[in-house]
């Protein structure tokens, strides 16, 4: 029965071990592609032809689609 147990522990640290460096390797991947993506693709603001925005970067005249119907539906509603 211990050597069951201590096989199976052995087994559950085998796993556990496996999983980690995966997930540390994975880890490592995904900054190694993001830093080469920074790096080599570097984002360029648009600044020509950039539609009007508000605040929070929606833009205005979705706010405006958005309000009229909403506008719309309440006044279906009464």
């Amino acid at each position: 029965m211990t050597e069951l147990m201590s096989k199976g522990i052995e087994l559950m640290l085998a796993g556990m071990t496996i999983v980690f460096l995966f997930l540390t390797m994975l880890v490592v991947a995904i900054n190694m592609m993001s830093s080469f993506i920074e790096r080599f693709f570097p984002e360029t603001p648009n600044l020509a032809g950039t539609a009007a925005t508000s605040s929070s970067g929606i833009d205005k005249n979705i706010i405006a689609a958005i309000t009229a119907a909403v506008h719309q539906h309440r006044n279906k509603q009464q």
